[in-house]
């Protein structure tokens, strides 16, 4: 079997050109994010600064905390029949890395990426995304992802990317990491 990595950060700290970076060698990579905007697609619901994060808890409250990667498992299982290491952008929740490590083991790790709150709100700023809004959209995504155990992952990660620099830097480091595995 090959390897699961999940990233996981706050906001803006990186996690997409972690997984960009993957995804430019070749490793697949399937996004918890992407999975939340299609709902709101789904569901109609004109997009603003808030409604993704409404909608990922209506989600975790209709079908439970877990949804998303239970929705995903599958997905990933395929996969790995033809790829050694697959990539899941966004694990937000403890409730989705128990899933993952259930389903997966030992093969599953959690990749942290750590930024500082005035660099992550500068970043919302020059990226301008749908889900995106003031420094007071941030700090409540902040609060609610952290309520999901957000902090915990980033703090029990198995691997730590420290992303106050460029994305020339990250790169570089990303890089120089999967040679070593």
């Amino acid at each position: 079997m090959g390897i699961v990595f999940a990233v996981s950060g706050l906001p803006a700290a990186g996690k997409g050109e972690f997984a960009a970076i993957l995804a430019e060698t070749g490793i697949p990579v399937r996004s918890m994010g992407d999975m939340v905007r299609a709902e709101v697609k789904v569901r109609g619901i004109p997009e603003a600064p808030h409604v993704f994060g409404e909608v990922a808890s209506q989600m975790r409250a209709e079908h439970g905390d877990d949804v998303l990667a239970q929705r995903l498992v599958q997905a990933v299982d395929e996969l790995l029949l033809e790829n050694e290491i697959v990539l899941i952008e966004g694990l937000r929740g403890t409730a989705e890395r128990e899933v993952f490590s259930g389903h997966w083991g030992e093969s599953f790790k959690v990749v942290a990426i750590t930024a500082s709150k005035q660099l992550r709100f500068e970043r919302v700023q020059s990226r301008a995304r749908s889900e995106d809004g003031d420094l007071s959209d941030l700090e409540a995504r902040d609060k609610r992802e952290t309520g999901w155990g957000l902090d915990v992952i980033i703090q029990e990660a198995d691997f730590s990317f420290p992303n106050e620099s460029d994305l020339a830097d990250l790169k570089t480091r990303v890089s120089a990491w999967l040679d070593n595995l």
